[in-house]
């Protein structure tokens, strides 16, 4: 009995020396399950307007369901690179408060895909941005971060667990073929990724995006490149901007901020598409 007595008061004073073992991003984790759980109690709320006329007196309100809804999906999806030295870096940065930044997907270059926001809530990747009439691309948008440093090519097992993700993407919300675009053609003045090492003519070939033909038609005289750019999406506001974006998705040669006669005729075979 003695032995047994001490035996057991010596495993009490290990386990409470013993440190605590703590998962990676529990915390953010419990963050993630306390915000959702907020967003899903705003949705649940059944409140009728309370509003006043013009001379002050309430409107008559009142609540009855529709039984025809569902949760607004995803119709674009927008491609980075993180820009920072590894996954584990980047997984920081999009768990920090201070950066204000998320995805919903990360890739790393073993082809590793963290998924970090629920494909229907809006995260925080495409910033001041536009394409098209759109001015709000993270409320349309799946926000997918390549783990590259956007001065490399990017991994080939990377890109396998790209196409794989994009194939259930477009199966999944019916997005267009031509809504997988990059961080760069929606904000030109201020973002160039995934840069000019992307290759886009792959994904092209697997059904996301859109390129040119291999034997494409010479851009006529007098075209607008202009009407161009700005039909295919691109802000062309500032319009140097706008041709680098385009070249780095289209060309991929340069980005220098003007067109030569085959960068036109590129153009003028891609905006033919949209």
């Amino acid at each position: 009995m003695k032995n047994t007595y001490f035996l057991l008061l010596a495993a009490i004073i290990l386990s409470s020396c013993s440190p605590k073992v703590i998962k990676p991003f529990e915390a953010t984790n419990k963050v993630y399950a306390t915000t959702t759980d907020s967003l899903i109690a705003v949705v649940q709320k059944q409140d009728t307007v309370a509003l006043l006329d013009s001379l002050g007196k309430p409107i008559a309100s009142e609540w009855v369901a529709t039984v025809n809804f569902n949760l607004r999906k995803p119709n674009y999806v927008i491609i980075h690179y993180t820009a920072q030295d590894s996954l584990a870096q980047t997984l920081k940065t999009f768990t920090l408060v201070k950066p204000q930044v998320s995805a919903h997907y990360v890739i790393s270059k073993d082809g590793k895909i963290v998924h970090m926001l629920n494909d229907y809530l809006r995260a925080w990747h495409a910033g001041i941005s536009k394409w098209g009439s759109v001015t709000d691309m993270n409320s349309c948008s799946i926000g997918i971060e390549l783990d590259n440093t956007g001065k490399e090519p990017f991994a080939k097992a990377q890109m396998n667990s790209l196409l794989v993700l994009l194939a259930q993407l477009k199966k999944t919300y019916n997005i267009p073929a031509a809504n997988f675009i990059g961080h760069a053609d929606i904000a030109p003045p201020r973002k160039p990724d995934p840069g000019i090492l992307f290759p886009w003519a792959l994904l092209a070939k697997k059904g996301f995006g859109q390129w040119a033909d291999v034997e494409q038609q010479p851009a006529p005289e007098g075209f607008d490149y202009v009407t161009a750019l700005r039909l295919i999406g691109y802000d062309t506001s500032n319009l140097p901007a706008a041709i680098s974006a385009f070249k780095r998705h289209f060309v991929q040669t340069d980005d220098l901020p003007v067109l030569s006669c085959c960068d036109m005729d590129v153009l003028y075979n891609v905006y033919r598409k949209y």
